[in-house]
């Protein structure tokens, strides 16, 4: 008895948590307005009642009498709901559903209100009792008869599951009366469980509170809380059939019984564990529940999210493929497929892959399947195509396609007007019906992913021209230098003719061969990436200045230096801060007459920089040339320049932290101030620099 008794107060208990917590439910989604207030006012009944339930099983004082009270309490509120619904349904026209109610209900009061008075009674009060129960029951049934014969055939889906619930209540109270009636007392087994029995059926009010606008009840079931709900539920009731049929075995298995009922379980669960992990069982499911639990197969918020958060999460090009091909299989439960994008020369390779082996078939733009893709934008069934051809009119698909065993549906995908690529998704799971929401769902989808693939495939194109670019802009200063060293073996060769007899010619000849032969060599290694580029190191602006004017001694007029600090020191690339300073000097060697004047200055501006200047008295440069042209580069006014020298000197200097200053007028001559960082705590290290570049 004690045993029995906590089973009836944890069910009545439990009972009255989920009537409770589904009240508050209810509550917070009410409009305040509509059926909804009545349902809210039954559910509150029956959480009352089931508290009730429960303080009279654990033996509370005046408990019983309250649990009567609200049962019929109770009673009442779900009658008026039903009744309520019917009159909404059938207008005033049937009063007999509420008279007779009326009726039930004030002969249940009235017996339980002569019970706690202690009148007296002309019959067994027992039996009274019991019988109006039983009364009250199939009235019940009466009347959720009527509400579903009231019922328009295509507005049976929204009530359906309130029916079946308030009939399943109905039928277990007839059950358990008609049980008490025939032997005089009510089963107590029976009883403990009746107020979980009543709770068992509100998950499928909440289904019909969701589908139905006149209750006024902003409820969503979520799909996925009811997946997992009945796949667990499902699992409960397995493992709870296996338990019985174990202990069966145990019971008659004699010696053999303990042994048989463990291996029993054991393989119960690794069948069941087997059935958790399988795609094709949960898209069984999955499928079975949107056809009959759902008015449509997808929550398109939850979809939507769910295929927007895939693509967003995808890496590389690849990883967008595989992604693209997996989110759209899951829309139809596809074990997975191909994707075919287009090359960029009207051909569609395949570019990802998803349970799928590796194909080298390549569709051209032209060919019949892709016309018919771009043109129509229709997802091409093969299934159907192969029942009924005349749908997709002329179109012939493809033999590969054919000859696929497991291909299903071909989905274009269309980025603005244009065919980007297709998928070819495998064949799905479960048996799956392609209707026209899962055609509009797959439509949106791929225009979505097409969105996506398209910007990959832009951001690829954008990067290889920037590639390009570089390579191509790396090339023009290869060549910008190139220019300089044949310029130099130019004026050599011009010499040569008078002076290839002098012994100091031979060896500054030698020794210039030898110069633009080292630069050769650096600059097809840079171009072709061999070496890695010099790292900076301290360089002594004066011996680099030596060095330009010796380079340049033969040519007119001559380069004067003039030092007016030393040592000055500076951190850089020692062979492209030279080439950028001779640059600066042989520009203003070419823009002044052999009879004009050439200096470089090299003196310190303050602590943290120096300044080298260029100064010549050549043809000199207008201030609109300054501003727009100078340090563009391709922009020069030499017949054989190419515009990058100074566009790259400014470049360099930016780069090191300084910059370039140009002041000049035309016909009077050029100032070019190069300014560089050249902090003082460098000149310790002057004589390490003068003994490596010596």
């Amino acid at each position: 008895m004690l045993e029995l008794t906590s089973v009836a107060v944890w069910g009545y208990a439990l009972a009255a948590a989920a009537f409770g917590l589904f009240g508050v439910y209810l509550a917070a989604a009410w409009r305040g307005k509509g059926a909804g207030g009545r349902l809210l006012l039954a559910v509150g009944a029956s959480a009352a009642w089931c508290v009730a339930g429960a303080a009279m099983i654990s033996g509370l004082a005046y408990a019983g009498a309250l649990a009567a009270v609200l049962s019929v309490v109770r009673d009442a509120a779900w009658l008026a709901f039903v009744v309520g619904l019917i009159r909404q349904i059938d207008g005033s026209r049937r009063t007999w559903p509420q008279r007779v109610a009326i009726a039930v209900v004030a002969l249940r009061a009235a017996t339980v209100g002569m019970t706690l008075l202690s009148l007296p009674w002309p019959v067994d009060p027992l039996r009274a009792l019991i019988f109006l129960h039983l009364v009250a029951a199939v009235y019940a049934l009466v009347l959720v008869e009527q509400l579903y014969r009231l019922l328009p055939s295509e507005s049976r889906w929204g009530l359906k599951p309130f029916c079946l619930a308030m009939a399943a209540s109905a039928v277990f109270d007839l059950y358990l009366y008609a049980d008490a009636f025939l032997f005089g007392a009510i089963d107590r087994d029976i009883w403990s469980i009746r107020g979980l029995a009543h709770a068992l059926v509100l998950p499928l009010i909440a289904i019909s509170a969701s589908r139905v606008p006149g209750w006024a009840i902003r409820l969503s079931v979520s799909r996925e809380m009811v997946f997992h709900s009945t796949a667990l539920a499902a699992s409960g009731l397995y493992l709870l059939l296996v338990a019985a049929a174990g202990y069966y075995v145990r019971y008659f298995g004699g010696d053999w019984g303990r042994a048989l009922q463990v291996t029993l379980f054991f393989a119960a669960l690794l069948l069941l564990g087997v059935v958790a992990v399988s795609g094709t069982q949960r898209a069984r499911l999955r499928v079975w529940l949107n056809k009959h639990l759902f008015p449509y197969r997808y929550d398109y918020r939850i979809e939507w999210l769910k295929f927007t958060r895939a693509l967003s999460a995808s890496g590389d090009h690849q990883d967008l493929g595989q992604t693209t091909i997996g989110a759209l299989a899951d829309l139809v439960e596809s074990a997975g497929g191909g994707l075919w994008l287009d090359d960029g020369h009207g051909r569609f390779v395949m570019r990802a892959r998803l349970n799928m082996p590796e194909s080298t078939i390549e569709e051209s733009a032209d060919d019949p399947l892709c016309r018919f893709l771009a043109d129509e934008g229709w997802v091409f069934n093969l299934e159907e195509y192969r029942m009924r051809p005349k749908t997709y009119g002329a179109l012939t698909p493809p033999r590969w396609l054919s000859e696929m065993d497991d291909a299903w549906l071909v989905v274009p995908l269309t980025a603005g007007e244009v065919l980007i690529g297709f998928v070819v998704l495998l064949s799905p799971r479960t048996p799956f019906d392609v209707n026209w929401e899962v055609l509009d769902l797959l439509k949106s989808a791929q225009r979505q992913a097409a969105s996506y693939l398209a910007r990959m495939q832009a951001a690829e194109a954008l990067i290889e021209a920037r590639k390009f670019d570089a390579f191509n802009r790396m090339s023009a200063f290869v060549v910008h230098d190139l220019k300089n060293l044949v310029a130099q073996l130019s004026l050599m060769l011009k010499n040569a003719e008078r002076h290839k007899e002098n012994p100091e010619f031979q060896a500054d000849m030698l020794d210039t061969v030898a110069h633009v032969e080292q630069k050769m060599r650096d600059l097809m290694q840079q171009l072709q990436k061999k070496t890695a580029i010099e790292r900076d190191r301290p360089v002594d602006l004066g011996q680099m200045l030596e060095r330009i004017r010796q380079q340049r001694a033969q040519l007119k007029p001559p380069v004067s230096i003039v030092i007016e600090a030393s040592p000055v020191v500076v951190q850089a690339n020692a062979e492209r801060l030279e080439r950028v300073v001779g640059h600066i000097v042989q520009n203003a060697l070419d823009a002044t007459k052999d009879d004009g004047m050439v200096t470089a200055c090299l003196r310190r501006l303050d602590d943290a920089r120096a300044l080298i200047e260029v100064r010549d008295n050549g043809c000199g440069m207008s201030p609109e040339f300054i501003r727009d042209q100078l340090f563009r580069p391709f922009q020069t006014t030499k017949t054989s320049g190419m515009g990058i020298g100074v566009f790259e000197a400014r470049q360099y200097l930016r780069e090191l932290g300084g910059d370039i200053r140009v002041d000049s007028t035309p016909d009077v001559g050029t100032v070019m101030q190069l300014v560089l960082p050249a902090p003082q705590r460098a000149v310790s290290n002057s004589a390490a620099v003068a003994q490596t570049d010596s």
